[in-house]
């Protein structure tokens, strides 16, 4: 039997960092993302009064709109204000994640210029945290009645550190397995995902029997905030991890093993081809499957002209899991208590357990609060859309703790993607990939997160 392993929300516990601590930059190569010096300094642990502040009337929300959501978060803007007479601006602050992030760092020096909200996503939120750029949340959402045990903890667990939390879920997703029903069929397969990773690969011969010209079995991209993402689902299927705790253990022959077996699905006679964009690829029809985000799901379904199958991510020889992904949301700690009063204001609004299944309804990603998972509009979408219930299934038995080193390092996410590209592009052994990385994580480690335990 594989074991579930609780969600994170005892980092607190572990360590704690200094307060106003103000992480240098990396001082490594281009991958290693945007630095984080610079950051603005904060009043620590400063007590307020919220039932004396009166909220801002305008505020600021920089995003990306997750799963194409911007109308979406359009319609949801203009209910909000209609309810409390705030306006919401909302500027398209990046294509992705990591483009939000890099405006957001570069900014910090002018406060002024900051947001009031802001998407924080899975590898971002304790950057912005170490270097005090957004404030905790939790006295904030009690003061208006946020209701904040009804995230469903083991998302909102994601963003506590220090026995409070930085952030609260929004597009929040898990790896999804998308399979071609049309080509299964031809292939004479059962209409299921495959339960192990081996099992595709008994299937490889079939299916490639039905695919079209260039076409593969699995399709995948790679590249940072992708795919360390999904390799950690294949890590420990072979039982191994990125670390033990902030020590990197790829040098363990499990995590070897995973990463020669990758290199091997990808080879000449292997199953899996590199895509430029893999779930394009998969609505086209040229793969049978790839690993896509929750978020995906409704671009997806809208783009195929087959009908679309989703799984849960494939287990491995030896363990199963699969990471939880996707975006919170944040407030910046340098803004006034009149603008983080109106942005939690906002937040809690963003995230209700109706605008939640609505935003899940229209994007695919999950419902962030537990009243929402079975409520009447989320048991319609099921019923009409049952591709949808996989990720909320995954999340409650396969949804297991992002490895310490990728969610928490600096930078450390974009090394672990160039050692994947390596071994998947280049054909270099996962031993000589690893063994390369491995002292860029440590001095990142060692620079960046060491000196403020």
């Amino acid at each position: 039997m594989y074991q579930r392993l609780s969600p994170r929300g005892t980092i607190g516990r572990r360590t704690a960092f200094a307060a106003g601590a103000v992480v240098a930059a990396l001082g490594l190569a281009a991958c290693a993302g945007p630095s984080t010096a610079g950051a603005p300094a904060a009043e620590a642990d400063e007590v307020i009064d919220w039932s004396t502040i009166e909220p801002a009337t305008e505020i600021t929300f920089w995003s990306n709109h997750p799963g194409m959501s911007q109308q979406v978060e359009e319609e949801l803007i203009a209910q909000f204000t209609e309810e409390t007479g705030i306006a919401v601006d909302l500027v398209t602050a990046g294509a992705d994640y990591d483009e939000v992030a890099q405006k957001f760092q570069s900014t910090s020096q002018s406060p002024d210029a900051l947001p009031d909200v802001v998407i924080a996503s899975d590898v971002w939120w304790f950057r912005y945290q170490l270097n005090d750029q957004i404030m905790p949340l939790d006295d904030v959402l009690d003061a208006i009645d946020a209701d904040a045990a009804d995230f469903q903890q083991s998302l909102y667990s994601d963003y506590e550190f220090d026995d409070r939390h930085w952030a609260v879920p929004y597009a929040r997703s898990t790896p999804l397995f998308y399979y071609n029903k049309d080509l299964w069929s031809a292939a004479g397969l059962p209409d299921r995902g495959p339960e192990t990773w081996q099992e595709l690969e008994e299937w490889n011969a079939d299916l490639a029997a039905v695919l079209p010209e260039d076409g593969s079995t699995l399709g995948l991209s790679v590249g940072p905030s992708w795919g360390a993402w999904w390799f950690e689902n294949m890590i420990w299927g072979h039982g191994g991890a990125y670390s033990d705790g902030f020590t990197p253990t790829l040098d363990t022959p499990e995590a070897i093993e995973a990463g020669d077996w990758l290199g091997g699905i990808f080879a000449e006679d292997g199953m899996a081809t590199v895509s430029q964009d893999s779930q394009a690829d998969f609505s086209a029809g040229i793969v049978a499957s790839t690993i896509g985000s929750t978020g995906s799901l409704t671009g997806t379904l809208d783009a195929a002209a087959f009908e679309v199958g989703t799984a849960f991510l494939p287990d491995g020889e030896v363990e199963a899991g699969t990471p939880t992904g996707g975006t919170g949301l944040a407030i910046p700690s340098s803004r006034s208590p009149e603008q983080q009063l109106a942005a939690a204001m906002f937040l809690e609004f963003l995230t209700n357990t109706d605008n939640t299944a609505y935003f899940s309804q229209n994007t695919g990603y999950m419902p962030v609060r537990t009243s929402a998972v079975e409520s009447d509009t989320m048991k319609q979408v099921y019923d009409e859309v049952p591709q949808m219930r996989t990720a909320v299934d995954q999340l409650a038995e396969r949804a297991r703790v992002q490895d310490d080193v990728r969610v928490f390092v600096p930078g450390a996410d974009a090394i672990l993607s160039g050692a994947i590209e390596e071994i998947v592009l280049s054909g270099t052994d996962a031993q000589t990939a690893f063994e390369k990385i491995t002292p860029q994580l440590e001095t990142a480690y060692a620079e960046n997160v060491e000196p403020y335990l």
